[in-house]
């Protein structure tokens, strides 16, 4: 069952194009934040703000995120995905070499100044 969905779109002409869709799901031993689109700009934000939102409520849950429908993260989301991962030890659920990527990326230690690259 879902616990929530959330579509962001810059414009309606636009909203195939610029869009990430968020859905949660729950079930008592885990918790899923399955990602769909490209993880730029202002959906950094929207996705930061739900993480904020979940993360007190997790207690002894494992935290899944679902990268397999992703098709592209730029640095400030890769950055995002690196600070959950070290905050709960997330496992992703990733399906093709871009996907992998992704998930390996989040799972490097952060540079030096930890704005940079991944």
């Amino acid at each position: 069952m879902a616990f929530a969905l959330h579509y962001l779109a810059l414009s309606h002409k636009d909203i195939k194009l610029k869009m990430l869709r968020i859905t949660t799901h729950e079930s008592t031993k885990s918790q899923t934040i399955q990602l769909e689109g490209k993880i730029v700009g202002p959906w950094v934000k929207e996705l930061r703000q739900i993480w904020r939102t979940l993360a007190p409520l997790l207690g002894s849950k494992q935290l899944h995120l679902d990268l397999r429908s992703v098709a592209f993260v730029d640095a400030e989301g890769k950055q995002l995905l690196r600070e959950i991962y070290q905050k709960t030890k997330a496992s992703f659920l990733a399906d093709s070499p871009l996907t992998r990527y992704f998930a390996d990326e989040a799972m490097q230690q952060s540079p030096g100044n930890g704005k940079e690259g991944v």
